[in-house]
């Protein structure tokens, strides 16, 4: 069977040294290259073309966050493990949507590694147990923030009216709705927007594009 390529990244000599032996014991895999941060990574993962990375997060130089970035760049196919301690909340989101094939913290068992390694490798994205609750509650988080913001088809449309200048008498005309009725959606949507007044709703949906200038 085909060994599986492995390029480690890790700015801790000691912590990588034993990643590489304990590695280069397990049957499947085959260590190609070694780097100290992301900077000394990008130029060795190139030339070495590792099937997959394994990348601390946390490193002097440039991050593992960072280089993941611009290792997407030029290779988005490339597998990477993001291999580390921290459960901070924006290395882990950062790293997922930099593109990391997985997420697991360095206080894993070998085997869980390994069987890590082999999951990436077979197309699966994979998560330490302990970090993954916090991915779905900033995913939570998140619809949260956009129910809180999205406005509704209608909303959108009485505010381009706002946007022409109509007042409330003329935007009911024109949607044929009752004035009470606008008065409501224009109540909505300085809530939804977080503004005082119609001016302001106006200036922040510019910016949020949903409408044109």
């Amino acid at each position: 069977m085909k060994k599986i390529r492995i390029a480690v990244v890790d700015d801790h000599s000691l912590f990588r040294r034993g990643l590489v032996s304990l590695l280069s014991d397990m049957p499947e895999f085959i260590i190609v290259a070694e780097a100290g941060n992301g900077q000394e990574a990008l130029p060795v993962i190139k030339e070495t073309n590792p099937d997959i990375v394994l990348m601390d997060v946390n490193m002097p130089i440039m991050s593992g966050l960072e280089a993941l970035i611009a290792l997407r760049q030029t290779d988005p196919e490339i597998k990477v493990l993001m291999l580390t301690i921290s459960q901070n909340d924006n290395d882990l989101i950062g790293s997922i949507a930099a593109g990391a094939n997985g997420y697991l913290l360095k206080n894993a068992e070998p085997e869980t590694l390994r069987n890590t390694i082999i999951q990436v490798m077979q197309g699966n994205s994979v998560l330490s147990p302990e970090v993954t609750e916090k991915v779905f509650e900033s995913l939570r988080r998140s619809q949260q923030s956009m129910g809180q913001t999205l406005l509704s088809s209608r909303e959108v449309e009485v505010l381009g009216l706002m946007a022409k200048g109509l007042s409330t008498r003329q935007i009911a005309d024109t949607l044929y709705i009752s004035e009470n009725t606008v008065k409501t959606h224009i109540r909505h949507i300085l809530e939804k927007l977080e503004v005082n007044n119609r001016s302001q709703a106006v200036s922040k949906a510019v910016e949020m594009r949903y409408i044109l200038p």
